[in-house]
């Protein structure tokens, strides 16, 4: 690319071509006002602020939209150039109010400081008032469209980043202003509240409703706490309060300018009166408090005890999505070496590391044959994208953006979901089963499975695969392809009610084109769920989508740390780094680390150490950041289990369902109190810093688990973060030096070297077809369970959230039109919905994005009880109906008894 030569104010300059003026001058340090450009944004030259002067001629130009030229010469503060800019300050100001004082901006408006700087205070030009009605309904976000001041961020913003379509001009002139569709209010538009346009209005027109107004006294970057994308954040602090989040605007971070509800409002759990600020041991059979060398002593000595009485196998683990990579890390290290058993697990078993653990084994440990595809932003340079099982607007938003923006932009999207979801009004083709499951009877998970064989096998006929990819770097080809070829395709599409069109058109855009892959949790916590993951492995294999930037998997991540957790091996068959308890080499690594010896066997996974706890051979489980009672199926069976056990310890930082039946409770910190780092699903290690101290005599988890390894003989393993990261890093490679923490994203670059230096041969693995379910009458709905973008997994800490609370509806079960006519139901209805485990009782919206035969209800809603419908039992068991859906059936409940 050509490179320009130019000079602003004197001082020579160059840049590549291509870019506009003010680009330049602020890679060059050289400040320039503007009040509507920033850097995610297209260019609009909307505020005319940053105008620069052409010396030679004289001209004036908007630097946000003028390309550099060579040799131009500038000048940005002209006497000509400041005379405008004061008069186009004045013009703004003069249609502003004179509220200040009382403005949420306070002193982050940004009018307000280019007219400080211009040296601007008393407006002489008549006042032009704009009145309007203040809007302030919803609990997120306040609109004062006095204060607009047209720069169009907003709108921008609400189309080009987040593509919601929510709000657009309306009007010409004087009266123009943003607004929804036909002036409704936010809360009834397409709005999603992910505040995107809060944070990069200039003025107080958009603000952050909140029971602080003003200036945070100070600001903190930190990673978002919640779902796996990983947002970059920054933490306003007032006193030793969280009062605000806002996205970090750090250019090529995950989300840049955005976040979602969550992200954004959601934070104030944080400062929930549920907050454990002490710790608790049972006496008595009641909770009462105790001090820290009290609950760390006998947490210790009863471990100890535990393990000499009934042997280590005794002992579970369970860690946590949520917390740090180094707490993760020293949790399981107490547990292999110190209790000497792996028995050990995390939260993510129900969100997705069961699928991170099937592709890894698929993987070449050197790392040169990798599946995952990487950062998000390769999405946008895919060549096409199937969603599978994914719904990223609820669970993941900032996924759900890019997904978004990459159809916009022109890339076939492939949606296959049995609902139609906010991805399929931007999808290229939405395959979904064709009729009602009442008809055939059969289950979500045979959709899936048949569909990726049909589409397999429907590519192979048409020659459409990368024939020198699996000849050079697979084994299995041969007989995957007779495999496939034998299949009965109209057998596939009549047992799952697949659209023969739609097969076809999604054909058509993956011929010949290189996939990059969206799994999402309806593939995850489904019987069936493993063989439809093989079948997409091998899809990627046959069409040699792997190793190109855009292609290859990205496997949603609902938790922040899912990730990092499992790399720090809170999982009973993998030690940190992904090596594996049966390699005795791999073994031989960590035993040498840590000069202990490390049981060979694998350990108990979540669902087992239940088992155990049931059959009393688990004596007492230690719970960190995790809440089982909450977040499993069959909350009596689970809550039985525990009360069976001996010793159970809690650590985490809300007083929550397991918190309560808890030994000894433990007080930890959230992530805005305590160092460390989190793993994204893009791979990316983001380190922070704390932002204010934790509550009351409330501890960071790594200081904890450090005293409670000195109560048990063990002083040397305690440490800081970095002490923790540096062990880390003697043995896995991506986890640099503490140094590197001046950096928000501190691994190293993923090997983006192109598959043809690829040695090792992946197999195929074998072609299976989902057994046809047999209609049960008694249950002759299919219920399908997910998230609302409002809340995250069981919701243990969004319910926390004042503001959520305040907005959220009740987790309405939403049914079909046509069903709903048949069974005389009306919207705020109430119905029982029965499967074979429990019930539940909800009201009812009808919504003509559901299918005849199917009801979807949202989890985490009434103490997450859509749990009491499924089935407690392995997702990939053959009995199993899964955990994403389960046949049900329905009745209306008599309101007027409700009423009495």
């Amino acid at each position: 690319m050509e490179t320009i030569a130019l000079t602003i104010n004197g001082k020579k300059i160059s840049c590549p071509g291509g870019k506009s003026i003010l680009e330049a001058a602020e890679a060059h340090g050289i400040k320039i006002p503007k009040l509507c450009s920033h850097h995610s944004l297209k260019p609009f030259g909307a505020c005319r602020l940053c105008l620069v002067e052409d010396e030679k001629t004289g001209r004036l130009f908007a630097s946000c939209v003028t390309p550099v030229a060579q040799d131009m010469v500038l000048l940005s503060d002209s006497p000509e150039v400041i005379k405008h800019r004061r008069n186009i300050v004045f013009l703004m100001m003069a249609e502003h109010p004179e509220s200040c004082i009382v403005c949420n901006k306070g002193n982050r408006c940004q009018l307000r400081k280019i007219a400080a700087e211009l040296g601007i205070g008393e407006n002489h030009l008549y006042p032009m008032p704009n009145h309007r009605q203040l809007e302030d309904a919803n609990p997120f976000i306040i609109r004062d469209l006095s204060k607009c001041i047209l720069c169009g961020k907003c709108i921008r913003a609400d189309h080009e980043l987040v593509c919601a379509g929510a709000i657009d001009y309306n009007s010409r002139g004087f009266t123009s202003r943003p607004v929804t569709l036909h002036e409704r209010p936010l809360e009834k538009s397409t709005c999603t509240f992910c505040g995107t346009c809060v944070s990069l209005c200039p003025t107080g027109a958009l603000s952050t409703k909140a029971d602080f107004v003003g200036t945070p006294e100070r600001e903190s970057k930190s990673v978002c706490g919640f779902c796996g994308v990983g947002c970059n954040i920054m933490l306003g602090v007032v006193g030793n309060r969280i009062v605000e989040v806002n996205p970090a605007h750090l250019e090529n971070s995950v989300n840049d300018a955005t976040l979602c509800v969550r992200g954004h409002f959601a934070h104030d759990f944080l400062n929930s009166p549920q907050r454990l600020t002490q710790p608790l041991v049972r006496k008595d059979e009641k909770l009462v408090p105790t001090s820290w060398d009290d609950a760390l002593e006998t947490t210790a000595k009863r471990l100890l005890e535990i393990k000499n009485q009934h042997g280590p196998e005794s002992i579970a683990f369970l860690g946590s999505t949520k917390c740090t990579n180094e707490e993760n890390y020293l949790f399981q290290k107490i547990a292999r070496t110190l209790l000497e058993t792996n028995n050990i697990d995390n939260g993510g078993y129900l969100s997705g590391r069961l699928f991170l653990d099937l592709v890894e084994k698929r993987t070449d440990k050197a790392g040169r044959f990798n599946f995952f595809a990487g950062p998000l932003s390769g999405l946008e340079q895919a060549e096409v994208i199937l969603v599978v099982g994914a719904e990223p607007a609820q669970t993941a938003p900032v996924l759900n953006y890019y997904l978004k923006r990459s159809a916009r932009k022109g890339i076939p999207l492939i949606v296959a979901d049995p609902r139609k979801t906010d991805l399929t009004g931007s999808a290229s083709v939405w395959l979904h089963p064709c009729a009602s499951p009442l008809l055939k009877g059969n289950s979500v998970d045979t959709f899936y499975l048949e569909l990726i064989n049909v589409l397999s096998a429907q590519l192979l006929l048409q020659e459409a695969t990368d024939t020198s990819f699996t000849s050079r770097f697979t084994s299995g080809y041969e007989e995957y392809q007779t495999q496939l070829l034998a299949l009965d395709q109209d057998t596939s599409v009549k047992k799952a009610n697949l659209d023969v069109q739609a097969i076809k058109n999604a054909v058509a855009l993956l011929k010949g084109k290189k996939i990059s892959f969206v799994v999402g949790d309806g593939l995850m916590l489904q019987r069936y769920g493993k063989e439809v993951m093989e079948a997409l492995l091998n899809l990627a294999l046959m069409t040699g989508s792997i190793g190109y930037n855009g292609a290859g998997f990205h496997i949603l991540s609902k938790e922040n740390n899912l990730v990092g957790a499992w790399d720090m091996g809170t999982a009973p068959e993998t030690l940190p780094g992904r090596l594996m308890i049966s390699d005795e080499n791999d073994r031989a690594i960590w035993e040498k680390t840590w000069s202990k010896k490390i049981p060979g066997s694998k350990g108990l996974d979540l669902l087992q150490m239940i088992k155990k706890a049931e059959e009393g051979s688990l004596k007492a489980i230690y719970i960190m950041g995790e809440n089982p009672l909450r977040s499993l199926p069959e909350p009596d069976r689970i809550l039985k289990s525990l009360q069976n056990l001996e010793f159970v310890v809690v650590q985490d930082i809300l007083n929550n369902e397991t918190a309560a039946i808890a030994d000894v409770v433990l007080p930890g910190a959230a992530f805005s109190e305590k160092a460390g780092s989190f793993t994204n699903m893009e791979g990316q290690i983001q380190c922070f810093t704390p932002a204010v101290l934790p509550p009351g005599k409330a501890k960071s988890d790594l200081e904890i688990l450090g005293l409670i390894a000195e109560k048990m003989g063990a002083p040397e393993y305690r440490g800081t973060h970095q002490d923790i990261r540096k062990e880390i890093s003697t043995t896995i490679s991506a986890f640099l030096d503490k140094a590197a923490c001046k950096h928000p994203i501190w691994i190293r670059e993923r090997n983006q070297e192109k598959y043809s230096l690829v040695e090792k041969h992946i197999d195929f693995s074998s072609v299976t077809s989902a057994k046809e379910t047999a209609i049960d009458d008694d249950y002759p709905f299919i219920a399908l369970f997910g998230s609302l973008r409002f809340h995250l997994g069981s919701g243990t800490r969004t319910e926390q959230s004042a503001r959520i609370r305040a907005f959220d509806p009740a987790g309405e079960i939403e049914v079909s039109p046509l069903d709903a006519k048949q069974m005389n139901l009306h919207s705020d209805d109430r119905i029982r919905v029965t499967s074979v485990t429990g019930e539940i009782e909800r009201k009812i919206t009808i919504k003509r994005s559901v299918q005849a035969g199917f009801i979807h209800i949202p989890t985490a809603y009434n103490n997450n009880d859509a749990r009491c419908l499924m089935q407690l039992m392995p997702f990939f068991d053959a009995g199993s109906s899964g955990w994403d859906s389960c046949r049900v059936s329905v009745e209306k409940v008599d309101n007027r008894k409700m009423d009495q």
